[in-house]
């Protein structure tokens, strides 16, 4: 990346104008005297800056920015295109977005525009040009935030400004309108299209039965807007943005590719992490439960976007909003421990959202470090604690993050996932259970975007991968797999794999399509499971797999070896496992969905190494990540339970908190961390 930051730092999320200003420079003071030492601001505040059309004025701003010059406090300074003003959705309608059935997001919201309508594109770069050209020589910025939560609220865009785009857009990729008709299998239901005024973005249908190909195509439209209206402003930021200043955005949200729009727009990536979204968290006695180490799975992801990033949005207090979310208030230590988790998968800024609650508005619940009295409370006190931590850690800052093995995943069958229940089902059973087995045994993993111009040379670093449901598939993925194994890796697929092309429709060739070559399986027979039968099993040896939600009949071709037979159903003694070996490699085909028992049974056949054998044993509910650098090796341990437990240590480690030496069992209170040199 363009951008890393040399040390741990703390911010915090600022909005000047919804307090008086007679309380920025204590806030700012306060603020620093917890470690605090950057903010952000402004992205909800084109008014403060354009109140009217053409009408500018900077001195607000400018006097926020001289005082926090004055107070030593940093800025990452927000382009405000999230919230466009009333006097523009008044003037110009055509800029606010539109319900799937038509119906108009009238203005009181937030991100209620389009990407795609020229007045808007028009007004935004010209609000971006003029912020710019008066704010980004300021000595307080540091970094510049590009509008806020691209795709959030919404990913689905159906103005009639979009509909045009639309129909440039697929004119500009097909061309034809015999090619668009093919590639989007127009003959079925009589869809086909003969002029291309006829093309539209998905409308409301019966039963909801929109063409599938239709709608893959669109969520890469909705991809590529994004990306544009993202690139349109990176662009005209660098014309002003200081030497050193960076520019990102924030957010994971649907329909993006953020790999794509990273490298084209942005100088590093940060991203808003609220753990309370967790399962179970209303009942934080079930132990049973990986409850707020679920956001993990998404910070993995990120860690694969911009392996050192940062979080613009750590979550401080509760959350929710005035109509609808309700979540409880971090339990003492859980605001470190969801901070440091963060910390143990890359993040290098951690930003908490926010400074103070708000006291009017759609977000009145969704809590800051200070709440509405502002009060010093015990949240600011771990904020303050959690800033000294920060700083006995340094050591850690750009350490790499080691894993034992990786998950392949691409935008195409992510997106192919939310539109083909058949397909959504499978996917979804398999990424939890992957990351429920990982999590439960201490199997940190990475994830790598196959789809990315660098997948090649970034899967050969893994001894073993996991590409659980290719669904969609093409030959140069099917050719970066075929290396990756010839050259000595491990590849295990699940069921479904390999029967769609790029559009989406299915392929004429004995599943697993484009794969059988790596596979040495041929599927002739396939089925979701039924619970009018016995439960559905293999035998993988004297080890009983479970072969859950649907199974694929395996049969070995060219060289494949059965190694696992179903144990029930019509097809009991069929293969359910073929290890195919492949030059230096191996590939391993499972015909059903992974679990969080089933996939620890496959991952160690497939030769995944525990990374802590010799370094540490914990409960399963306590996250052990190990992170490199210059020679030496940090062991992060967050405890996810509400009550003590114990981390037993192999070999001496120095515990970067206090600089003792620790070994042996040692006692992690509840929500406890630790960051050890080992």
């Amino acid at each position: 990346m363009a951008y890393q930051w040399k040390n741990y730092t703390m911010g915090t999320c600022y909005y000047p104008e919804h307090w008086p200003e007679q309380l920025w420079q204590s806030d700012l003071r306060r603020m620093k005297a917890a470690g605090i030492s950057v903010i952000r601001i402004a992205e909800f505040a084109w008014n403060k800056c354009e109140p009217r059309e053409g009408e500018f004025t900077f001195d607000y701003f400018q006097r926020f920015l001289d005082l926090c010059q004055q107070e030593g406090m940093q800025v990452i300074f927000s382009t405000p295109t999230a919230t466009p003003p009333a006097w523009l959705t008044q003037k110009y309608p055509e800029v606010l977005n539109c319900r799937l059935d038509g119906a108009v997001y009238q203005h009181g919201g937030r991100r209620h525009y389009n990407y795609n309508a020229p007045v808007y594109r028009r007004l935004c770069a010209r609000i971006v040009e003029k912020i710019a050209a008066a704010y980004a020589s300021h000595p307080a910025i540091v970094g510049w935030q590009i509008d806020n939560e691209l795709n959030c609220e919404t990913d689905e865009f159906y103005s009639r400004a979009d509909a045009e785009a639309f129909r440039v857009y697929l004119r500009g990729k097909f061309g034809t309108l015999e090619n668009l008709n093919k590639a989007m299998g127009t003959a079925f239901w009589n869809q086909t299209y003969t002029e291309w005024s006829q093309v539209d973005v998905p409308r409301l249908t019966v039963s909801q039965a929109r063409n599938p190909h239709v709608m893959l195509e669109y969520i890469r439209f909705v991809s590529e807007s994004a990306r544009s209206f993202c690139q349109m402003q990176a662009e005209i930021l660098r014309r002003y943005v200081k030497p050193g200043d960076f520019i990102t955005t924030n957010g994971t949200f649907g329909s993006l590719d953020n790999h794509r729009m990273t490298r084209e727009s942005l100088d590093t990536f940060t991203h808003d992490t609220y753990p309370s979204f967790a399962y179970g968290l209303d009942n934080p006695s079930a132990e049973g439960e990986l409850r707020d180490r679920w956001p993990a799975m998404r910070l993995i992801e990120i860690r694969s976007v911009c392996p050192h990033f940062g979080i613009m949005e750590q979550q401080s207090g509760a959350n929710g909003w005035i109509n609808k979310m309700e979540g409880p208030a971090p339990r003492p230590g859980q605001l470190t421990l969801w901070a440091m988790q963060s910390v143990a998968h890359g993040a290098d800024f951690i930003s908490f959202f926010r400074w103070r609650t708000c006291t009017m508005g759609t977000e009145i619940y969704w809590h800051g470090i200070l709440d509405y009295d502002s009060r010093d409370n015990r949240k600011l006190a771990e904020v303050a604690d959690f800033h000294r931590k920060l700083e006995a850690i340094q050591p850690v800052c750009g350490a790499d993050y080691k894993a034992a093995f990786a998950l392949v995943r691409d935008y195409d069958n992510e997106w192919d996932a939310r539109l083909d229940s058949w397909h959504r089902r499978v996917h979804t059973a398999s990424q939890d259970g992957i990351f429920e087995a990982a999590a439960r045994n201490h199997l940190p993993y990475d994830m790598v975007f196959i789809d990315q111009p660098d997948a090649a040379e970034k899967l050969a670093k893994y001894p073993v991968l996991v590409y659980p449901h290719p669904v969609i598939m093409d030959q140069r993925r099917a050719d970066i797999l075929r290396g990756y194994v010839e050259a000595g890796g491990t590849l295990l697929i699940g069921c479904r794999s390999g029967y769609k092309d790029l559009t989406g429709q299915c392929v004429m060739l004995p599943q697993p399509g484009l794969l059988q070559p790596l596979t040495g399986s041929d599927i002739h027979d396939f089925t979701f499971t039924t619970f009018a039968e016995e439960e559905s099993f293999a035998m993988l040896g004297e080890t009983r797999l479970e072969a859950p939600i649907f199974n694929d009949v395996l049969t070995p071709i060219d060289g494949g070896q059965a190694v696992a037979t179903y144990g029930s159903s019509y097809y009991k003694g069929e293969a359910a496992l073929v290890e195919n070996k492949l030059g230096k490699g191996r590939v391993l085909h499972f015909g059903s969905v992974f679990t969080k028992d089933n996939a620890l049974q496959l991952l160690t056949y497939a030769g995944v190494k525990p990374l802590f054998a010799n370094l540490a044993e914990a409960h399963e509910q306590v996250e052990l990540a190990l992170r490199q650098k210059d020679g030496k090796q940090y062991l992060i341990v967050l405890n996810y339970l509400n009550r003590e437990t114990t981390l037993t240590l192999k070999k001496p480690a120095r515990c970067l908190y206090t600089g003792e030496t620790l070994t042996g069992d040692v006692a992690l209170p509840a929500f406890g961390t630790l960051v050890l040199e080992i």
